[in-house]
């Protein structure tokens, strides 16, 4: 039996390779490997033996040789395959031992496109490949965690059993369908090519998903940066599949501001938002918007925890708290809650596209980056502006919400947050009675009639921002010059389905 045996990665090799000799396997292998091995003691054969060629091309090409593809790809049990190993003199090769150039990790670094295009393994594919095929008769490894798996099975059954051929072939084929996916979006830049290639590894096992009878797994992406893939958990228990989605809406939405900003999150809504002067009056302000509904939700800021904050978070019942950074004894304090998850987001969201699944395929869109196409001011009076501030500040927030969304704002506090109804009455009816005393109101959308605007002035609102474009604008306006209403039209909408 023969092992051709080339990794760039040499974690556990030696012992495999160890193994592999007692049993009487003769190990071929490739450049560096081949001195590694020979450093640890193991013997082995150098490639050009077998192929009676010396490596060329700086490397590029020294396994891409029939004496190394027809080893691997004959069927065993195959008499003209055998006979014409036979006829040219090729040993049949029956392990396959084989990780990749790094160009995961590379395409990251601060390297020439020239320079990363070098870490493009194309040979390592090549026999991971023809292996996983003839997996019936090649165990083929491209994990070195699943070499205590082979010498386990082995020790138990003398051989690797077909199940776990199978299993291991699989593994290549998803490696390698990911490392090409992660190529072709490299070189093709385009968020909407033909073929969508995504690449995704998995970062963590969910204990399940939004309910215990689903199963659940997070995947980080590898063709780009992104908060949700370098965060570090603090403190607390393992995230949950409702924990990470409820993590990433919230800081998106304080990311949105400058100033300190605070926001509570309850099933993937934001239930209260607020700036302010540091991180415990922005908090304290966030918790007057809705002191019933922050309870066992997330909370994030963007910026750092202090003593005095960490004080005030842990009076009430959280699952999650997300910031930037904290200080030591704030950490202090919050550790304290064995259970309270603290979580630290070392970069800003960057995604330029969103993915949903749909029953059968998925549908893509860019983010939803744009704030404010225009400010147009389409009533008599104009708003002052401490309003305008706030009728930003709402805006940030709506796109958050589920639509419908309506955010009712005072004094930058999202007093009155509705979403997610079939109808826009509704929901700022609901945002309105949540709000009471805010002095404006912010729409994701534009007013079909004009009963948002009477709905308002029954709630005293000084100004309201929408997207304006309905066929009825002039009814809304109309109605807004009626009861000394200012109303800004920002020609943008901000759906979240």
């Amino acid at each position: 039996m023969r092992a051709l045996v080339s990794t760039f990665y040499k974690e556990g090799i030696d012992r495999f390779c160890n193994f592999l000799y007692k049993k009487g396997v003769e190990i071929i292998s490739t450049g560096g490997t081949y001195k590694y091995l020979k450093e640890k003691g193991i013997p082995a054969i150098e490639v050009k033996k077998i192929t009676g060629f010396e490596e060329i091309l700086d490397g590029r090409v020294k396994t891409l040789h029939p004496n190394i593809h027809a080893g691997i790809l004959a069927v065993r049990d195959n008499k003209n395959h055998m006979n014409s190993l036979k006829e040219k003199g090729i040993g049949t090769i029956d392990f396959v031992v084989v990780n990749l150039y790094p160009f995961f990790e590379k395409i990251y670094e601060n390297l020439t496109f020239e320079e990363k295009m070098e870490f493009i393994d194309i040979g390592g594919p090549s026999m991971l490949r023809a292996a996983a095929k003839n997996f019936k008769d090649v165990v083929v490894l491209c994990d070195y965690r699943d070499y205590e798996l082979v010498i386990d099975e082995f020790e138990k059954f003398g051989d690797v059993r077909y199940e776990t051929r199978k299993y291991l072939a699989g593994k290549v084929f998803n490696l390698t369908s990911c490392y090409d996916a992660l190529i072709a979006n490299f070189l093709l830049e385009d968020l909407y090519p033909e073929y969508l290639s995504l690449s995704y590894k998995k970062a963590m096992d969910l204990r399940y998903g939004e309910n215990p009878h689903q199963r659940s797994a997070f995947y980080v992406k590898l063709d780009g940066n992104g908060s949700m893939k370098d965060f570090e958990k603090l403190n607390g228990k393992e995230l949950s599949y409702n924990n990470i989605k409820d993590i990433d809406i919230a800081w998106k939405l304080v990311c949105e501001f400058e100033e300190p900003a605070c926001c509570a999150v309850k099933h993937n809504i934001p239930c209260g938002v607020a700036l302010g002067f540091d991180a415990q009056d922005a908090f304290l302000k966030t918790l007057e918007c809705d002191p019933v509904s922050i309870f066992g939700g997330i909370v994030a800021f963007n910026t750092k925890i202090d003593k005095k904050t960490a004080e005030k978070l842990v009076e009430i019942f959280l699952e999650v708290i997300v910031a930037p950074d904290f200080d030591k004894e704030a950490l202090e304090i919050l550790s304290s809650k064995k259970n309270l998850r603290v979580i630290k987001m070392k970069s800003k969201p960057s995604d330029k596209i969103e993915v949903v699944s749909v029953d059968g395929g998925i549908l893509v869109q860019s983010v939803d980056d744009k704030l404010i196409d225009e400010l147009e001011v389409v009533t008599e009076k104009s708003p002052t502006k401490e309003e305008i501030e706030d009728m930003i500040f709402g805006m940030k927030v709506v796109k958050y919400v589920k639509s419908n969304a309506i955010v009712v704002v005072n004094n930058k506090k999202a007093v009155g947050i509705a979403g997610g109804q079939v109808n826009r009455i509704w929901a700022a009816c609901q945002a309105l009675e949540r709000g009471k005393g805010g002095n404006v109101l912010v729409s994701d959308a534009f007013f079909p009639f004009d009963d948002v605007v009477k709905e308002a002035a029954k709630y005293n609102i000084k100004a309201i921002m929408q997207p304006g474009g309905a066929l009825r604008d002039k009814q809304s306006i109309d109605a807004c010059n009626k009861y000394g209403i200012s109303m800004v039209f920002t020609k943008i909408r901000h759906f979240k389905h």
